[in-house]
């Protein structure tokens, strides 16, 4: 019928003015493609029939063109593409396709466009058969680009049957695709098959997801299908598929309990779901999985517990038996939560069965329960490795033999302590531990005797002795050189034992070479109490050989008192040659409490100067942080032995030998000294060799003492040399680079000082005019004058006979004349002009100290001897 069709086009056909020169070049090429195409885009506008009659002629002349035969047939479905799908075009499109394939039948493309266009008609045999020719035409190379389109079409209606039926075929090439199946499947509602599927898949070692899950997710996947769907699902025994994922699957067996019980309890098997989550929560080995378990499996008692309560409500004719149903549920869900802290502990024992603080909780959880505790304090005994153990394991079997004995269960208490002093523990200590208890529990019983024949089985040396901390014997025989086992030994004797044991004993501990030094002064003090003062002594010299310092300090300390307290001065000789022994290897940190201890003892029953030389010895011997006490109390000591003068040799060699910090401080105390011995040029160059450790910016207070001391015993001349000298060392501090970093630290004291320096002048100015006006007001007769500075007084208040230091050595001179001080002050501003850093301060000092006026005073008589004239107009002529 086309060809017909054909040849009438050929016999009737006309041509525009525009298609003569394309007519003529297909006479001319008629077996040119390009010259096909390039006419066929030149009547792409014209109507369809004119254009499909191009193409047909072209396919006359070209019928295994793939180029024109694909150009064609998406032509042909542009042209119907919007009508119905009953629309007789759609039939002659599929008879070109048909026409086709008859050439182009290896073209993957051709059926691909064949068979999304017969899709798109609703004509689902038709459409199937395409594609299974389509599959039977080509290579199996190109199946790959038709299973795509062909489960879109199976899958696009609603035909499950004969969609499972190519999913079939389609897994026998591409079984990885399983997936997609299985979700089929599920949409299908054929959860049985996807059930199997899927559990095909995860059976399956060597299937890899496309969609990156893991086998551990198919398998949750799975027992989530087969546990809400128990009806659906017969294929499949889902018990053993779920314990299977249970051995296979350790890391989450709490959600695999849970569907499991879950799968019971959507069949209606109650009873079995319950046995399951029981089963659970008896074999899961992390927290995690015990609280998921045992949340699901509360919840289903709850709800099991309300639903059964709803129906016997809404029960009108309700019985006995329904009420008892009701209380057995309720009793069943409040036993469930008594028992969840017991369940927990299980769970975390059995993660760790040597744990020991768990089996003690455990004991706790079943307070009131007698037998219960013996079993499970026979269980942790039996079970617990001591090599394996964490925590002690003697306590364990301690609180056993305790509990028989609040129980009044002596001899049960005693077999259990002799079986634990069996045991291999890993410490002697632990083992020690328990003969301990075990005599403490017979001193609770009064069986004294009992206790100390314990002990003594306890202490026995073996046949063949070994080190203590020779890890590769038993403890049992290692157990005669525990230090715990011997002291509790001693304390039994001492307390119940005779004295001839009981110095046995710790002459034991002694020789075993296993004693501490409050082993010593024990044994010490006990010998003390029988009055066995000598015997006592030799123990602790005993202690002193075995020990070194600074354990040795105890035994010292104990011996040394307990010998001054008896003997005091009677034996002195001895007990200087005592603390010669204590002192020879002391270290300086606990040097200072037996220096002060000797010193003690010479000064009460010694000689003064032997008492002064343990001070002096005491000052280099002790730690350098207490040097400075200690020279404190050696210059108090001598003071009161010798008196004030003889401190000042230990105030020289203290400044030598203190460091900067307090060398300062004894420095200054050094200085109050000779202020008070009426020395002050003496204070005054003790405070001038001081000055030159002593940065301004940090030690105001130090130059504020010296302004001070020259304030109330200095003149003019001394004030300026301190002022020169602390600039001297302020600059000399300012060239170290070091000594930098202090200034900004101390910041604010720098500028406290700098302060107070400026102002200097000023403040003395008016310190003057106080001492003026008071000295006016006291002798009005006098001449009024501007003097500052006085001579020095013991502590810078009021003058008087009482406080007045007076020396005989002293000659008192006379001010000179104010001429002579004029030009003083002249020279004294010239030399300080000629300093080039201090030139503007030192003006304003020498401006501020020629305002001051000074006293005239006469002669004394002494200077002139014989000599003296008369009066004042005599020596003036003179």
């Amino acid at each position: 019928m086309v060809e017909n069709t054909t040849s009438a086009l050929h016999v009737e056909l006309k041509f525009d003015e525009e298609d003569v020169p394309y007519e003529e070049e297909i006479l001319r090429n008629a077996y040119s493609v390009k010259h096909w195409l390039r006419y066929i885009d030149h009547k792409a506008k014209a109507a369809n029939h004119g254009v499909n009659l191009v193409y047909e002629r072209a396919l006359k002349e070209l019928p295994g063109s793939y180029k024109i035969w694909y150009n064609y047939l998406r032509t042909r479905r542009k042209q119907v593409r919007g009508r119905i799908p009953t629309d007789p075009m759609y039939e002659q499109v599929n008879n070109t396709f048909e026409r086709a394939l008859v050439f182009m039948h290896k073209m993957p493309r051709i059926w691909m466009d064949y068979g999304t266009f017969m899709s798109s008609q609703c004509r689902i045999t038709r459409t199937r058969h395409v594609f299974d020719r389509a599959l039977r035409a080509l290579p199996i190379t190109q199946h790959g680009r038709i299973w795509p389109l062909y489960l879109k079409f199976v899958q696009q209606y609603e035909m499950p049957e004969t969609a499972l039926r190519v999913f079939r075929r389609y897994l026998k090439l591409f079984p990885e695709d399983a997936e997609e199946y299985v979700a089929y499947l599920q949409e299908a509602g054929r959860l049985d098959e996807a059930a199997q599927q899927l559990a095909h898949i995860v059976d399956n070692e060597h299937f890899v997801s496309k969609h990156g899950k893991s086998n551990h997710q198919l398998w949750n996947e799975l027992c989530d299908l087969i546990s809400k769907h128990p009806h659906k699902v017969h294929s499949l025994n889902v018990d053993s598929i779920i314990r299977g994922g249970l051995r296979r699957y350790t890391d989450q067996l709490g959600h695999l309990w849970n569907s499991l019980a879950d799968y019971y309890v959507r069949s209606g098997l109650f009873d079995r779901a319950r046995d399951i989550y029981e089963e659970a929560i008896q074999t899961v080995t992390t927290v995690r999985d015990f609280t998921q378990v045992f949340d699901e499996y509360a919840q289903f008692e709850e709800l099991s517990l309300n639903k059964r309560m709803e129906q016997v409500a809404n029960e009108a004719d309700a019985n006995e038996e329904d009420d008892i149903d009701v209380e057995l549920r309720l009793s069943r869900f409040e036993y469930l939560m008594e028992r969840r802290l017991l369940l927990l502990n299980s769970v975390l024992l059995r993660q760790n069965p040597h744990n020991v603080h768990e089996w003690h909780k455990r004991v706790k959880l079943n307070e009131d329960k007698p037998e219960e505790i013996i079993n499970t304090y026979t269980e942790a005994v039996q079970t617990v490795q001591p090599k394996q153990a964490v925590g002690q394991l003697h306590t364990l079997w301690v609180e056993f033999a305790k509990f028989y004995e609040t129980n009044g269960q002596l001899e049960d208490a005693r077999v259990v302590f002799e079986r634990a002093t069996q045991v291999e523990f890993v410490k002697v200590e632990h083992l020690a531990a328990v003969w301990c208890e075990w005599a403490e529990f017979e001193l609770r019983q009064q069986q004294f005797e009992e206790a100390l024949k314990l002990m003594h089985r306890a202490t026995a040396v073996p046949k063949r002795k070994v080190a203590y901390h020779d890890d590769t014997e038993t403890v049992q025989t290692r157990l005669y050189k525990s230090l715990k086992v011997w002291s509790m030994y001693a304390d039994l004797e001492e307390s119940f034992g005779t004295f001839k044991t009981c110095k046995a004993v710790y002459e034991r501990i002694i020789d075993l070479k296993i004693c501490t030094p409050q082993i010593i002064i024990n044994y010490g003090l006990f010998l003390e109490e029988h009055n066995y003062y000598e015997e006592a002594y030799r123990a602790y010299e005993k202690g002193i050989a075995l020990f070194k310092w600074p354990n040795v300090y105890d035994i010292w300390n104990s011996y040394l008192s307990k010998f001054l307290e008896r003997y005091g001065g009677t034996k002195l000789e001895r007990a200087r040659d005592l603390f010669e022994q204590c002192l020879d290897q002391c270290p300086p940190e606990h040097a200072k409490y037996f220096y002060l201890l000797y010193a003690k003892l010479e000064e009460e029953h010694g000689l003064a100067r032997h008492a002064m030389a343990v001070y002096d010895r005491a000052t280099s011997a002790v730690k350098v942080e207490e040097m400075f006490d200690m020279y404190n109390i050696f210059i108090k000591k001598a003071a009161e032995i010798y008196g004030l003068p003889r401190t000042r040799e230990i105030y020289e060699k203290a400044i030598e030998a203190l460091p900067e910090q307090h060398m300062r401080h004894m420095c200054v105390k050094f200085s109050e000294l000779e202020t008070k011995l009426g020395e002050v040029d003496r204070a005054r160059a003790i405070y001038a060799h001081c000055s030159q450790v002593c940065d301004p910016r940090i030690t105001a207070d130090f130059w504020q003492t010296w302004k001070e001391f020259e304030v109330r015993h200095g003149n003019e001349d001394t004030m300026r040399e301190m002022l020169r000298i602390k600039r001297s060392v302020q600059a000399t501090y300012n060239t170290q680079v070091n000594m930098m970093a202090a200034q900004f630290l101390n910041k604010g004291t720098a500028a406290a000082d700098a302060g107070a320096g400026a102002d200097a002048m000023r403040q003395l100015e008016e310190k003057a005019r106080q001492a003026a006006a008071e000295a006016k007001q006291s002798q009005p007769e006098r001449a009024a004058s501007n003097i500052m500075f006085v001579r020095g007084e013991t502590q810078g208040g009021v003058k008087d006979k009482h406080n007045t230091v007076v020396n005989p050595d002293e000659i008192d001179i006379g001010d000179s004349d104010e001429e002579e001080e004029d030009d003083d002050e002249e020279n004294a501003e010239n030399e300080e002009t000629s300093n080039g850093a201090a030139v503007t301060k030192a003006d304003d000092e020498g401006l501020a100290m020629k305002k001051l006026r000074f006293e005239q005073k006469t002669i004394p008589a002494k200077v002139f001897g014989g000599l003296k004239p008369k009066n004042r107009e005599d020596s003036d002529e003179e």
